[in-house]
């Protein structure tokens, strides 16, 4: 049918395609990280972690892999220096994961300073299903999103990286009620899952989603007793809002964009939003706009329709005061212009050719170097994307 073949079509505006790596096979990807001229990809699956060679970005290369534990997918990398974080976390059911089966649950540590050997040399235990990301911008401490046997779901804990070998967590957070001794102080119901997704840090400040109750912002000015500044329920302010995933700081500016990870294909249920969040009153963060929803018929083309993350600006990454690069899933790379938080405008776009056997592309996550390069992951089959601004 002619709208099966024009989904299937890759289509863009004001971005090009640099290069391309489908990674022998194995695209299911999320996290990218970038070290010494080699990306450092995650997988969703059981592959564990891909070193692909881009000092050529036109013809990004395959070079080694990281494997994962059985019955754990590995699926974010941080690296700070020539310390790289590998998070552990039990496979997904969907993904063929057991909750019978044993897996592991931590932080894999390794020496990259020879980017295509890596050399394992520590290793940090956590509880629950293990660690579900991690910010680890620099040295000593990682804000970890992991799960423990007194906590539901995954919280926030502070680890300290000042000896790679030997990390050690100094403090932990979570919301009132998220612990097994506080459930009848919760003030959410059945219907709602309340976790700490992971966290950007800015001097003292850490900004991030807490899933279905919305934008968390805390104090971080003493690493080990972290304390909640503020929570906005984005859902009774500017709903619906559901899997709230990233609050990030922008440059220069008391503004955050947020984004709801959309969770579920072909549009079923609520529409997942993406937004600009004004937090010069850091007690009272208030919505003040929200990022255009891509137009056109992408309900239609299967898979996921909406936002998941932004380009976080680590330090050494590109950085913007003005633009923000969001993945939105079926709908490819999205930029926009935010230089009026009232007005954003979306100034470039683009959706990659549907992988083989997949109705659409699903593009994940994402980082932009210094240069401007924009590396796009694949949630299931289609690997690396490497893009440019037209007019970088």
């Amino acid at each position: 049918m002619k709208a099966q073949r024009h989904h299937r079509e890759a289509d863009s505006w004001n971005l090009r395609l640099v290069g391309h790596c489908d990674l022998d096979g194995a695209g299911d990807g999320m996290h990218i990280n970038l070290h010494r001229g080699y990306a450092f990809f995650s997988h969703m699956g059981n592959t564990g972690t891909s070193i692909v060679d881009v000092r050529d970005p036109e013809d990004p290369r395959l070079v080694g892999r990281i494997p994962a534990p059985p019955n754990t997918h590995s699926h974010k990398v941080q690296i700070v220096d020539d310390v790289l974080l590998v998070n552990r976390e039990r496979l997904p059911p969907g993904l063929g994961g057991s909750a019978v089966r044993p897996w592991a649950a931590g932080l894999s540590v390794y020496d990259v300073g020879d980017p295509r050997n890596p050399r394992e040399i520590g290793y940090w235990a956590c509880g629950g299903k293990g660690v579900h990301r991690m910010t680890y911008w620099s040295a000593p401490y990682a804000y970890v999103a992991g799960g423990a046997s007194d906590v539901d779901d995954q919280f926030l804990m502070v680890v300290d990286f000042s000896d790679p070998a030997r990390p050690v967590e100094v403090g932990r957070w979570w919301y009132e009620g998220m612990h097994q001794g506080e459930r009848a102080s919760r003030s959410w119901g059945d219907d709602r899952t309340v976790k700490f997704h992971h966290g950007i840090p800015r001097g003292d400040r850490l900004y991030g989603g807490m899933w279905d109750a919305g934008l968390v912002i805390l104090d971080i000015s003493d690493p080990t007793a972290p304390t909640l500044v503020s929570l906005l329920d984005l859902d009774s302010v500017d709903g619906p809002s559901r899997c709230t995933h990233t609050g990030h700081p922008i440059p220069g500016r008391d503004l955050l964009v947020v984004t709801d990870e959309c969770t579920v294909d072909d549009c079923k249920g609520i529409e997942f939003r993406a937004r600009l969040v004004d937090i010069s009153d850091e007690k009272n963060p208030t919505v003040v706009s929200r990022l255009p929803t891509p137009p056109g018929d992408f309900c239609s083309h299967g898979g996921r329709f909406g936002p998941h993350n932004v380009h976080e600006m680590r330090p050494g990454s590109w950085q913007s005061s003005h633009l923000v690069h969001v993945t939105w899933f079926n709908a490819g790379l999205r930029v926009f212009d935010v230089t009026d938080e009232h007005d954003p405008r979306e100034i470039a776009y683009y959706v990659p050719k549907a992988p083989a056997g997949h109705p659409a592309i699903q593009l994940n996550d994402l980082t932009v170097d210094e240069d401007g390069l924009i590396y796009v992951s694949d949630r299931f089959a289609g690997g690396l994307y490497i893009f440019e601004l037209d007019n970088a």
